[in-house]
């Protein structure tokens, strides 16, 4: 299974940061701050800001864990505001992860000159109540945490609001819209995968055989995939001396070389979640030295990931796709008979045995359902060759007021109404500002030019 992206956020996060000096503004009686601590159960803190004519608070929410009693255990959940002015639109930013905690400007943001929150998704540390019930790591409870925020925030923030995130990020958006749809005036949501029917993954094969224009780089990337099979001795040999460097372990996957063949079978999904088909010639030939085999596995499917240490960060992640989000499970027939764990490949491997797992088929049922018969005012956006896109949402019959795009060439990262053909790109756009009642705004090719830094979540969406 691949990670959503790295980003340290996780997969995603479409970010463009501007790098100007950092500044400070100072809070007079009755601003802002003061509006803001006049919420019940919100603690606000304003660092400094290092980006021009915004201010940055640091909030925390106080949850109930679950909202069906919500006289319970409770919790506080991390939120980051980017405020101009409390007449602007508001675009609710979530990568589905952990929040990021440096500023940013995401796509649907910049093309609104608009305020912006971050929440950070529930169970995602620090926003983990302790101790802690598995059972209400939820798209429902995460989705009514969304709406208690935006309950709370609406009364400083009157006007339009947007939702978007990318990957897991933009799943949660289409959920949280879903269980409360008037919450938001539109939903701009990046390289979301549907999975409907968790069994059946045969769109993964079908993308895998096709992807991209150039056959010759689709084999290649198998076949070096292949080959570190058949280097195992040598590539573990690698892996170890970074386990003992780093002080690596493997209660969840159960050994290295577990983690080691996790990885492999990563490698080509990994290449097309994260590069471009140009990048196919930077890869080693199949005759490489083991340790150009064992860098291009390091640098593209990263080994430590499948680690105790690497894993601990996302349980969150993986608990919910063992439960109700899905998984992927493509054919690895080109990596037969030299595998040994292919069946090691999926959630429950990733997610300590103390916490129990039972899947339920029906959540993703529910809402694929919702989209098509009830979804209004969602915009989707995938790139042509990220393997995320096989199992797209797809609008239906009762969808209102929404559209579907890819954009030529692309991967799982980026913006990308800016890499849209450029009459799909003004419709976009168009749309965009007319849910939000922005009559114009920058232009995507500033926008563009000023900074397109691409960042990564990570894991598997």
């Amino acid at each position: 299974m691949r990670r959503f992206a790295t980003t340290a956020t996780a997969l995603f996060l479409t970010a463009a940061l501007t790098g100007a000096a950092a500044q400070a503004v100072q809070a007079a009686p009755g601003d802002i701050a003061d509006r803001l601590d006049a919420i019940k159960g919100l603690t606000v803190e304003e660092r400094p800001s290092t980006l021009p004519g915004q201010r940055w608070f640091w909030l925390t929410y106080k949850q109930p864990v679950d909202h069906r009693k919500p006289g319970g255990q409770w919790f506080e959940q991390r939120v980051m505001l980017q405020h101009k002015t409390d007449d602007k639109p508001m675009v609710l930013y979530t990568s589905g992860y952990h929040t990021p905690t440096t500023m940013f400007t995401s796509e649907p943001t910049a093309l609104l000159d608009a305020n912006q929150i971050s929440v950070e998704y529930r169970y995602f540390t620090p926003s983990r109540p302790a101790p802690t019930d598995w059972r209400k790591d939820t798209i429902w409870q995460a989705a009514t945490d969304e709406h208690r925020i935006i309950g709370a925030l609406k009364t400083i923030y009157q006007g339009k609001w947007i939702s978007t995130g990318g990957s897991k990020g933009g799943m949660t958006a289409v959920y949280h819209k879903r269980f409360y749809p008037k919450d938001v005036d539109g939903s701009v949501v990046y390289v979301a995968p549907n999975d409907v029917v968790n069994k059946d993954d045969r769109a993964y094969d079908r993308f895998f055989k096709n992807v991209g224009s150039d056959p010759v780089c689709r084999a290649h990337l198998k076949n070096l995939a292949r080959e570190m099979l058949k280097r195992r001795p040598a590539m573990l040999q690698r892996f170890a001396a970074a386990t003992a460097e780093n002080g690596w372990t493997f209660t969840n996957v159960g050994s290295p070389d577990k983690a080691f063949e996790n990885s492999v079978m990563d490698y080509e999904w990994a290449f097309w979640q994260y590069s471009l088909q140009t990048d196919c010639p930077s890869l080693p030939a199949l005759d490489a030295s083991d340790d150009d085999l064992y860098g291009t596995l390091d640098a593209i499917s990263g080994l430590s990931f499948y680690t105790d240490q690497g894993l601990e960060p996302y349980v969150p992640y993986y608990y919910q796709a063992g439960t109700e989000l899905g998984w992927p499970s493509p054919q690895f027939t080109h990596l037969r008979p030299l595998l040994r764990y292919e069946s090691s490949y999926q959630p429950r491997t990733y997610v300590p045995r103390s916490i129990p797992m039972t899947f339920n088929p029906l959540a993703m049922l529910d809402i694929d359902l919702w989209v098509k018969t009830r979804g209004s005012r969602l915009m989707f956006l995938y790139g042509e060759n990220d393997p995320w896109g096989s199992e797209p949402f797809r609008l239906g019959p009762g969808t209102r007021d929404s559209a579907s795009y890819t954009a030529p060439g692309m991967n799982h990262s980026g913006r990308l109404i800016a890499r849209l053909p450029a009459a799909q790109q003004a419709r976009a756009v168009a749309d965009l500002r007319r849910w939000a009642a922005v009559p114009d705004g920058p232009s995507i090719r500033s926008l563009t030019e000023a900074d397109d830094m691409l960042q990564r979540e990570r894991p598997p969406l």
